[in-house]
């Protein structure tokens, strides 16, 4: 997977299940505003262009005083349906105002919240290969200054309607998901659906709308000769695919999925993680991923396999 670059820092410029939005707003049909914030290197300013591509009137580090301003002008205007706009740990020491300014601009537009996160390895990673100051200042290490971005950003990460974890997207990945959540070509939103397998040592992924724990099969990494493969390897693969509660899962899997999507269409759901944890996402977890993404392609829809933690 090619890291994404962290050009949140660039000029120019959502973790689904997050409370509903109150307070909407009278503002005219087709109206919208999408805050875009997030952790710095998790790829706000790449997601802020992704909006520019579909139309929206962006602007970045907005002053949080302006926002009730700028929600109204969005509202009245008749050259301006849909904007977007980047607040972030930059706007200083206002920012714990913001979800009091967010429900006074709800009063005014319809208004979505898009937080962005990563991996804090992800991120540490992003910054040394582009060699770029983490904004909190060049004091601390990265690491520190992400501990603390994380602390100041909290309150606002729990006001989001949307949670996009970006650590094993690129740029191109993001741009489409953005696309997909957001996009109206056609006047209705097509579902993408994400399979994730990742290892629960390392965490629970931060986006998952669902989790399947696939540790009560037996684990390749007891067999040496599968120890320093993954479950891509086709041997890995038959060996997990070989146990019979392994088929009972994956068509129950199945089944549950094929019921489910309908559903998540109808309700205008444009983007599902379906994640897959395993000890530590090598082996049982990536070959789950691999085959309900195929199955789930074979339905007709858009699935695609992801894997957080593999290769090691």
């Amino acid at each position: 997977m090619v890291p994404m670059t962290p050009f949140d820092q660039a000029p120019e410029a959502v973790a689904p299940g997050a409370a509903k939005s109150p307070g909407r707003s009278e503002s005219k049909p087709g109206k919208e505003l999408v805050l875009v914030t997030g952790i710095s290197g998790a790829g706000k300013a790449s997601a802020l262009k992704a909006f520019e591509d579909l139309g929206f009137h962006c602007v970045d580090n907005l002053p949080l005083e302006l926002m009730p301003d700028f929600a109204a002008l969005v509202s009245q205007s008749a050259d301006m349906s849909r904007a977007a706009i980047v607040v972030d740990v930059r706007e200083g020491s206002t920012l714990d105002r913001l979800p009091e300014m967010l429900k006074r601009v709800r009063e005014l537009l319809h208004t979505r919240v898009v937080f962005l996160d990563a991996q804090d390895a992800v991120l540490v990673r992003r910054y040394s290969e582009t060699r770029r100051p983490h904004p909190l200042g060049r004091t601390e290490t990265v690491s520190r200054s992400i501990v603390e971005e994380r602390q100041l950003l909290d309150p606002i990460r729990n006001v989001a309607d949307t949670l996009i974890d970006t650590s094993s997207f690129n740029v191109h990945e993001l741009r489409a998901l953005i696309q997909a959540r957001f996009g109206q070509e056609d006047g209705s939103q097509r579902l993408l659906v994400s399979c994730l397998s990742f290892g629960f040592k390392n965490g629970v992924p931060l986006d998952a709308d669902m989790i399947f724990d696939v540790r009560f099969l037996p684990n390749p990494h007891f067999v040496p000769e599968f120890r320093n493969k993954t479950g891509l390897d086709p041997a890995v693969a038959n060996y997990v695919r070989g146990f019979p509660q392994t088929g009972e899962f994956l068509d129950r899997v199945t089944d549950l999925m094929l019921y489910l999507l309908p559903h998540y269409v109808e309700e205008g759901k444009s983007y599902l993680t379906i994640g897959f944890g395993c000890t530590g996402g090598q082996h049982r977890s990536v070959m789950m991923v691999e085959e309900i993404a195929r199955r789930i392609k074979a339905a007709g829809y858009d699935a695609k396999a992801l894997h957080r933690d593999m290769p090691r």
